[in-house]
């Protein structure tokens, strides 16, 4: 079964708490990398891992890297999860996996990712083959080869998809090296999911931890119903009961309130974070 070991060989936590980057065209700047600095610190005291989008939904965002090192912020191996997609020229790309493997990062999620007018896609010429796009699979594999034994690296999981097609793509992944899995956003008992433990890797069911459900509908391409209610909270609730060997993977979670009864599994010693 799935999952057993994910505490012990990743991020030393169940729960990975997603943070974004501020927006290059937002205003304010510097307040807003206070903010970021202040939850990432947060999130890392809490004991949880913390993750940082790339350049989400195809709008432009400062790099993960970049706002770390302007920040002075601390770097903690096995609890920071870098995202990586497609959207990137070859530079970049170069750019961001050697500085991630100077600064110690483990842990990446390989994505395909969403484009954007702002935002060029690597071609594959870029990364050494005849295809017609790049994918998290051909990044998957462009990872290992030209830096082998250098990061741990994770894909996503749409269980909004046609379910055997999807599961098809995971096996995919894990034959290109995808070590661990974060799905999208989990609403109640789901059989797609209970089915991943049947895989061989980790698995990090996502928790949607804000109460617009519509804007998750339209994330996932799925239309949401007039009458749709959802509490967060007992969400996550449900999903700490229908999935124990399941690790969390947490966005939109409120940094205004307290945490205590939402990170109800046990965490690592937060005094040396």
């Amino acid at each position: 079964m799935a999952g057993g070991g994910y505490l012990q060989s990743l991020f030393e936590s169940p729960y990975i708490i997603e943070l974004p980057t501020p927006k290059q065209s937002g205003d304010d700047f510097e307040a807003r990398l206070e903010v970021f600095a202040a939850r990432y610190r947060r999130i890392l005291d809490e004991g949880a891992a913390v993750s940082i989008p790339d350049n989400p939904m195809g709008n432009v965002y400062f790099t993960a890297l970049e706002v770390m090192d302007f920040l002075d912020l601390p770097v903690d191996p096995d609890r920071t999860l870098l995202h990586l997609n497609s959207f990137h020229l070859k530079a970049d790309l170069e750019s961001f996996l050697g500085g991630a493997a100077d600064r110690g990062v483990k842990n990446l999620l390989v994505v395909s990712g969403h484009g954007g007018p702002r935002l060029p896609r690597l071609e594959p010429s870029d990364v050494g083959i005849e295809a017609k796009t790049v994918t998290s699979n051909v990044l998957l594999r462009y990872i290992e080869r030209e830096y082998p034994d250098t990061f741990t690296c994770g894909v996503g999981f749409n269980q909004f998809e046609p379910a055997e097609h999807e599961r098809q793509r995971l096996e995919r992944k894990i034959d290109a090296g995808a070590e661990f899995v974060i799905t999208q956003p989990v609403i109640g008992e789901d059989p797609v999911i209970m089915s991943l433990a049947e895989i061989r890797i980790p698995v990090f069911i996502g928790a949607w931890m804000s109460k617009r459900i519509e804007l998750l509908m339209e994330c996932v391409g799925v239309e949401p119903t007039a009458d749709m209610e959802y509490d967060p909270v007992e969400n996550l609730k449900l999903l700490h009961r229908t999935y124990p060997d399941f690790g969390l993977y947490l966005a939109l979670l409120s940094f205004k309130r307290e945490w205590s009864d939402l990170l109800t599994r046990n965490l690592p010693d937060r005094t040396g974070s």
